[in-house]
């Protein structure tokens, strides 16, 4: 019970929930770029939330499935052909034992997640199956896909799925330019008074050595007033870390767990699967927020997939 791996795509990795509890080690959490999608994925299959998917960047992969199972990809909006056979995105389907699955154009956004029923049940590294890239741990060998690799499956109850299709994705997915809602700080009495509304006068561009890691952003430049290095501390999701350079790195999810950089704004929760979705060359508006603000996002996205979870694995195809 495997999946077989034709072609691997651009960049395709095994991503759960991620690694937590272990980032005071020096362990990065690693995980889905986009969690929304990831945990939207997981549901329409009837998985838990953290169950292991598989994370496709801009260019999707060639997969033969060795079992029936029913499979969902949500996230980026990619042309599906399952044996020639269109197949639609934010739905599951079932695949049939030695079908094939392509993932076709890509129309928007830039990270899809497949999820099939069981979840990938690659060994567990610990607590969790996510691929970190840089420190090669997790998923299938600590890297991305390659042509041959077989990964295993968990086991599923057959043709168990969720109730029906989303009407409307979860995150809306960027079309070149997106608009991130900051929270000030945790350092922002490290810059100039004016840098918050710097920060906020034009877009960034998301560069072309941004990976995981990080959004290396281009942009109007954060003036620092006590210096560009502080004693390093803990580097959360979606902090806007700013070198003496002034241009900004937005932390994903492959993030090392400490940094020496002053943080002048983070990005709110509810805000990252966005963030997630995009790719070298979009453009990031950011706008200074209220942490009620952040808070009333966050329950309201909290609500929409506790909704969608609920409903998952309760009648069958």
């Amino acid at each position: 019970m495997a999946i077989r791996v034709i072609k691997p795509g651009m960049l395709t990795t095994i991503q759960d929930a991620g690694r937590w509890g272990f980032q005071a080690r020096g362990v990065p959490v690693a995980g889905p770029m986009d969690s929304v999608s990831h945990r939207v994925a997981n549901a329409l299959v009837g998985n838990d939330p953290g169950a292991a998917t598989l994370e496709i960047t801009l260019l999707g992969p060639e997969l033969e499935f060795e079992s029936e199972r029913v499979v969902a990809v949500a996230g980026a909006e990619f042309e599906l052909a399952l044996d020639g056979r269109p197949a639609r995105v934010n739905a599951p389907f079932v695949v049939a034992a030695g079908s094939h699955l392509q993932f076709v154009a890509r129309r928007r956004g830039t990270r899809a997640y497949l999820a099939v029923s069981g979840g990938v049940a690659t060994p567990i590294v610990l607590g969790s199956r996510a691929t970190h890239l840089v420190s090669a741990m997790g998923g299938c060998g600590g890297r991305a896909l390659k042509a041959g690799d077989r990964l295993p499956l968990g086991d599923s109850a057959p043709g168990a799925t969720s109730a029906h299709a989303l009407a409307a994705p979860v995150v809306a997915l960027p079309e070149g330019d997106a608009t991130l809602r900051v929270l000030p700080g945790p350092q922002d009495d490290y810059f100039a008074a004016d840098a918050l509304d710097a920060l906020q006068s034009a877009p960034y561009v998301v560069g072309p050595n941004s990976d995981r890691m990080g959004f290396r952003l281009e942009g109007p430049r954060l003036a620092h007033a006590r210096g560009a290095d502080i004693i390093s501390d803990a580097t959360p999701l979606g902090a806007l870390q700013v070198p003496a350079s002034g241009q900004p790195i937005l932390l994903m999810a492959d993030r090392q767990t400490t940094g020496g950089y002053p943080k002048i704004a983070t990005v709110i929760t509810a805000d990252m699967a966005t963030a997630g979705q995009l790719g070298p060359g979009d453009a990031i508006s950011f706008v200074a927020c209220t942490a009620r603000d952040a808070l009333a996002a966050l329950i309201a996205q909290e609500r929409a997939l506790m909704a969608l979870e609920a409903d998952g694995g309760r009648v069958r195809l």
